[in-house]
């Protein structure tokens, strides 16, 4: 192998680790201390795309962790019924954004930790029956909190 080639080979392994350690590495990713955990009807969601049928029921805990779960819930209706409630007493954001069948956004609301509101209630936009998306994002947040949604009148 030439002088040339090989200085070409070594600066790309060199510029590929460069990349992976820099962009593969969240300090807070690798912080054991800091979590969230997301329960849906009783199951702890570990990874997107669980499918439930039925009325929600959803808990959270963080302790000062990030992370997004998304998991799909059979609506036959129109709308949905949304509650949310949080208990924290420092900082960090509850995040709850539901989407139709279609994919249209049909509720985006969000809490702060330690800052009144606290919860949330209400009914969703109008949306397409079928499967829906429910997506829950903690960001930094210490705490717990619950969720609940059901088919819309």
């Amino acid at each position: 192998m030439s002088n040339n080639r090989y200085f070409k080979t070594t600066l790309l392994t060199f510029f590929s680790i460069v990349i992976a350690i820099t962009f593969g590495c969240n300090s807070e990713d690798n912080d054991p201390t800091q979590s969230i955990q997301l329960t849906i009807n009783g199951t702890v969601i570990f990874e997107d795309g669980d499918d439930f049928f039925g009325d929600i029921d959803g808990d959270f805990i963080g302790n000062g962790g990030s992370g997004k779960r998304t998991f799909l819930w059979q609506n036959s209706l129109n709308t949905a019924d949304y509650n949310a409630d949080i208990t924290s007493s420092i900082g960090g954001f509850f995040e709850m954004e539901v989407k139709d069948a279609d994919g249209k956004i049909v509720l985006n609301k969000s809490l702060q930790g330690g800052v009144e509101p606290d919860s949330f209630s209400g009914v969703t936009t109008s949306g397409t029956p079928g499967i829906w998306s429910v997506t829950i994002t903690l960001t930094s947040f210490n705490g717990d909190g619950s969720f609940s949604l059901s088919e819309g009148d």
